[in-house]
């Protein structure tokens, strides 16, 4: 079992991405357009995904976040809920509520590419939220969660449940755990390299020097 404190700590997404670059999968990297609500925030954990679809009413006796609430009180510690949202920018599902629900289960922060909103209470907490923008909208007749705990798109980047997802300030990458085992041996080995290669460059060996040594750049 991967050691999440560990990730956190040492291991940063340029890096998992260059990694799993290496390893050809060049589609892990969500686009820029996601970002985290604080650039100080680091987010490591495993992704619960939620698919929401489009919707224009509510109908009489509904609760349209039944599922909502259902993931929200399942979470586990290190659990990452993951939304997608679809392309239309409708909804805002994320806010302070789920926010502190998801904190106080232990939750390792939450990703989506809808909106999020009471940007200020959340920033407050200090959760970690990453997002597709800010905006007022609610979910309510306007998207509804139709799946739990199904493989997603999020962000234009496939996600299945039990993913591991990591975000900084650099953005979000999504390791699969068929090759998260890989992935992080290599980030690892990696992470040597280039704490020697800072080294050697702080010691103003040239660059070009430094990279026929490490080939890292």
């Amino acid at each position: 079992m991967a050691d999440l404190v560990d990730i956190r700590t040492r291991l940063f997404a340029s890096l998992l991405s260059d990694v799993m670059d290496g390893l050809g999968y060049m589609d892990q990297a969500m686009p820029p357009s996601i970002r985290p609500l604080d650039d100080a925030s680091v987010m490591v954990g495993r992704a619960r995904t939620a698919l929401f679809m489009d919707v224009y009413e509510v109908k009489e006796g509904e609760n349209p976040y039944e599922n909502e609430i259902a993931l929200i009180d399942s979470l586990q510690p290190g659990d990452i809920p993951v939304f997608s949202c679809g392309k239309t920018g409708r909804i805002a599902p994320w806010g302070e509520l789920l926010s502190t629900a998801s904190s106080v289960r232990g939750a390792a922060g939450a990703l989506m590419d809808g909106l999020v909103r009471d940007i200020r209470a959340i920033r407050a907490m200090g959760f970690p939220v990453f997002h597709g923008g800010i905006g007022p909208l609610d979910s309510k007749g306007r998207g509804k969660i139709m799946a739990v705990d199904v493989p997603i798109e999020c962000a234009g980047v496939k996600v299945s449940p039990g993913d591991l997802i990591f975000g900084d300030a650099d953005g979000v990458v999504v390791v699969p755990r068929a090759i998260e085992a890989a992935v992080l041996a290599a980030a690892y080995e990696k992470l040597k390299g280039e704490k020697s290669t800072l080294a050697d460059l702080q010691a103003g060996i040239s660059l070009g020097a430094v990279f026929a040594k490490y080939g890292i750049l």
